[in-house]
């Protein structure tokens, strides 16, 4: 079958045929715009979605089981993290064959298998792709490290180091600057064999590749039109900022103070964000527009303000990522809080400040505590969950998803450090529990191993609260998070003025109700309200120019049961943490019932 994919390949019939599998009219897209915008799409950690072998991990095949699942959903497409070869170090970001797959996750032909199967249910599939850097176990980077006069050798990026003495001394060298690795340590791993140090920004199994050297980029673009001939959607940019470092290698500036790993805290100023970055992004955007079918790249960009993502999307030319992640929405840091002035402001920006891009909003991925426990208090949890994904579902964006995400589950971080998995909770431990807890395997039924396995040693532990947070369950219960999050996606499918209707803020001054309108270019539109505290309020949202309070209004969403049959804007009691979402009256009916 590879043979015969490379040969259409060549004529353009299989890129053309994909675009033909897949619709030229996305359910969630007018016919002129790309299908990822306003799309949902899911994220897949593939150890940990459907294990159809019974070795206790998930794997390819176990993904395609569940399309059937998420087609009833509503999600567009999928990302699937890494699931190239690799020796796991990393759990897959260490790869070691840019152009296979893993055996634990299963081969080439499962993955054509699963992008074929996914467009006969109108999914689309995306890869990871690591940049940055390989695994140290690349025949790249074993090459880069037997001499310096290896043609690999320039591949990555090295340095004499020079003269002094201490922990990281070798041979009377020490590394060239105080950069340090975002997984705790020195950035500099010493080789013996070349009598120099390699630049690592994460473990040392990862080291980073040169992108100033143009046989690598050539290399990457190869790699990605390889997939691309395969007919997968699109990628999602691993570390993307992190391609570039300071060629002088100077010392970072340090800010003060030491992080959990106890090293110095830097600014990053030479090791992130360079502006060599963006030239590549174009070049890589250039590759994809290349292809039919509206392929998209999607960025790991965790940006400080709006302006630097706005640079992602590249500003008024829009000739970069189509979809660089808004993180300053749903992960506002270490300790997230439910605040509907900071949600307003940070919507906002996204409306005003990225020269009519379409913001990618997300809320929870791999490496981070599920929102549900950064946001929730432990009482309202279900309340609080179905609130943030009403965010992410009625906003003006591309809405990314994470497993599990729509049915509530919980982080379940190990409360022993002989039961972490993560290098980084075992580093950190107990300061840094690791990325374990947001990674357990996804809850299916209330059976054992949740219907994840027949293997009862899952590479994680099933948590105990599967016999309740399961899709079988909440597919029974039309009050669940799971019913919750799939009319979202129903209304966002159905609702012109979800889909792509301008946004205006509501009662722009409270403190405590985030509320906006969401227009259709016809007229009308739709009302979105949520009580971001846990006392209930009481509020009468003005429209302005579109008739200030006496509005009727027809409820479509609601988890407030007092509100729905309400039918005026006025005096609405939102219960706390409570969302209601509403159409103004006179235009025609939604096959959503008020829940």
């Amino acid at each position: 079958m590879t043979g015969l994919l490379v040969a259409l390949a060549a004529t353009g019939a299989l890129i053309t045929g994909y675009a033909r599998a897949t619709g030229t009219t996305p359910p969630t897209a007018h016919a002129s715009a790309p299908w990822w915008r306003g799309a949902v799409i899911y994220e897949i950690y593939p150890r940990s979605f459907q294990d159809s072998n019974g070795d206790g991990r998930g794997d390819l095949r176990g993904i395609e089981q569940r399309l059937g699942y998420l087609q009833w959903l509503g999600v567009d497409a999928i990302w699937i993290a890494p699931m190239y070869p690799s020796p796991q170090v990393d759990f897959g970001y260490d790869i070691s064959n840019y152009e296979g797959v893993d055996p634990r996750f299963g081969t080439l032909a499962d993955m054509e298998h699963l992008i074929r199967a996914a467009q006969r249910h109108h999914i689309r599939v995306i890869l990871d792709m690591v940049l940055n850097h390989t695994s140290n176990r690349h025949p790249w980077f074993i090459a880069a490290s037997s001499s310096r006069d290896n043609p690999k050798h320039d591949w990555y990026v090295w340095s004499d180091g020079k003269p002094g003495r201490g922990p990281n001394a070798h041979d009377g060298r020490v590394p060239p600057n105080n950069w340090v690795s975002l997984f705790g340590g020195s950035a500099w791993q010493w080789v013996p064999a070349v009598h120099q140090f390699y630049y690592h920004a994460f473990y040392r199994q990862q080291p980073d590749l040169n992108w100033r050297n143009p046989e690598v980029r050539r290399a990457m673009f190869a790699v990605m039109r390889f997939w691309l001939d395969r007919g997968v959607a699109g990628f999602r940019l691993d570390a993307v900022p992190q391609l570039f470092e300071d060629p002088k290698l100077r010392d970072e500036r340090p800010l003060g103070g030491v992080n959990a790993f106890g090293d110095p805290i830097l600014d990053q100023s030479r090791t992130g964000d360079l502006p060599e970055v963006h030239v590549v992004m174009r070049e890589l955007r250039r590759l994809v527009d290349a292809y039919p079918g509206d392929r998209v790249l999607i960025g790991e960009t965790y940006l400080p303000t709006i302006q630097d993502l706005d640079r992602w999307y590249g500003g008024a030319r829009h000739d970069e990522l189509q979809l660089p992640m808004d993180m300053r929405l749903g992960f506002h840091g270490d300790h997230d809080h439910l605040d509907a002035a900071a949600f307003r402001r940070r919507i906002m920006d996204a409306e005003r400040d990225l020269h009519g891009s379409e913001p990618l909003f997300v809320f929870d991925n791999h490496d981070n505590v599920r929102s549900i426990d950064r946001y929730g208090d432990g009482v309202h949890d279900p309340m609080i969950n179905e609130l943030l994904g009403s965010v992410l579902l009625t906003t003006r964006a591309t809405a990314l998803l994470y497993y599990g995400e729509e049915i509530g589950m919980h982080t379940t971080p190990p409360t022993r450090r002989s039961e972490v998995r993560d290098p980084i909770g075992i580093r950190g431990w107990p300061k840094v529990k690791g990325r374990d807890g947001e990674r357990t395997p996804m809850q299916w039924t209330p059976g054992p191993q949740a219907g994840f396995s027949t293997n009862p040693r899952t590479w994680l532990p099933i948590p105990a609260d599967h016999a309740t947070i399961n899709v079988q369950t909440e597919r029974a219960d039309p009050d669940s998070q799971l019913e919750w999050y799939r009319r979202l996606i129903a209304l966002r499918r159905s609702e012109g003025a979800l889909r792509d209707g301008r946004l205006r803020m509501l009662n722009p001054a409270d403190p405590n109700v985030l509320a906006y309108l969401r227009s259709g270019h016809a007229g009308g539109g739709i009302v979105v309200a949520m009580n971001c505290s846990a006392v209930a309020r009481t509020v009468s949202l003005h429209l302005g120019d579109a008739g200030a309070r006496r509005v009727a209004v027809e409820t479509l969403l609601t988890n407030a049961p007092g509100l729905r049959e309400a039918r005026s804007l006025r005096n609405l009691t939102l219960p706390p943490y409570a969302t209601w979402i509403a159409r103004l009256r006179g235009r025609s009916s939604s096959s959503a019932s008020p829940r």
